[in-house]
């Protein structure tokens, strides 16, 4: 097998992660949970999200937690902004705390769209058209998700040629570098590996990531079955944070701490401090009230305790 010799991890945590929370979180324990994976050694961290309150109140502190952050040479801070008012809100601080990237999100499937975004497939690139180009022109990084690539709580599975498009559009938009999601978990290895090579017609492998639920357990599988076709970029989520509200029991993005374990005990490098990273687990999980969604986390403090 040809596997990568080092991969790099985006902690989607912060945004991703704790978007669907319903109980509050203050922007104080945000920065905390920013601070706690920079110094575990994660070099990309999705931070926030510039949407309006009325759909996400969790993310009304974007701009207090963009703030608050003390930044570490070497870390790229990304932010999701769906729209040129959202574009607009990122950059309204001064330089120095604006965003190093910025994270659009189209669907592969007609109906999650609608739900999610209200709006077609194509009117969403309409939508995003202006705020790639408004970006690339700051001299700000831009990054596409691609939600939805094997299966939709909607239409149920989703074909490879429905990545295919949506990668094609994101290409043409100016994005520079997509994720392949599987939203909802219900991706196996060789239909996550159908997706990404639809994405690969437009992408080369170097500008692809995954970004894979683990709803039904298979999210380590996924890594492994992207892993085998040279794809090194992955997101993840400290402590298994998160879920997706279109998606009734979506368990939540696949936990950092279990992804890092299984490249460790593969022997490739991902920079990061395992035992510090379950600490920020921990530090996240605790301010919420409940044990981390990790097994290696799980595994490794018993081991500690004996």
């Amino acid at each position: 097998m040809n596997l990568p010799p080092k991969v790099k991890i985006v902690d989607v945590g912060p945004r991703d992660g704790l978007q669907n929370e319903k109980q509050p979180v203050s922007a104080e324990i945000k920065i905390g949970l920013v601070h706690r994976l920079q110094d575990a050694g994660l070099k990309e961290i999705e931070v926030t999200s510039f949407v309006s309150p009325k759909w996400v109140p969790q993310m009304a502190d974007n701009a207090e937690v963009m703030h608050g952050i003390r930044r570490k040479p070497g870390v790229r801070y990304s932010v999701l902004t769906p729209n040129m008012k959202g574009f607009e809100a990122a950059i309204a601080a001064p330089r120095e705390e604006w965003p190093d990237e910025i994270v659009v999100f189209g669907a592969a499937s007609e109906a999650f769209s609608q739900r999610n975004i209200n709006c077609s497939i194509a009117e969403s690139i309409e939508r995003f058209r202006p705020v790639v180009a408004a970006a690339r022109e700051h001299g700000i990084y831009v990054r596409g998700a691609m939600s939805c690539t094997v299966g939709c709580p909607y239409e149920g599975e989703i074909a490879p040629s429905r990545v295919d498009m949506l990668a094609g559009l994101m290409k043409e938009i100016g994005v520079q570098h997509v994720g392949v999601a599987d939203t909802i978990g219900v991706g196996t290895p060789l239909k996550v590996q159908r997706a990404i090579e639809a994405t690969l017609k437009h992408y080369g492998v170097d500008d692809i990531s995954g970004h894979y639920h683990d709803t039904y357990g298979q999210a380590l599988g996924n890594t492994l079955a992207s892993l085998e076709m040279g794809v090194w970029q992955y997101d993840t989520s400290s402590a298994g944070l998160g879920g997706c509200p279109y998606a009734k029991g979506a368990t939540g993005n696949v936990a950092t701490e279990d992804v890092v374990y299984m490249l460790h005990g593969m022997g490739i490098e991902t920079g990061i401090d395992l035992d510090r990273l379950i600490d920020a687990g921990v530090y996240i999980s605790e301010a919420l009230g409940r044990e981390p969604n990790s097994r290696a986390s799980k595994a490794i403090r018993t081991k500690r305790a004996n």
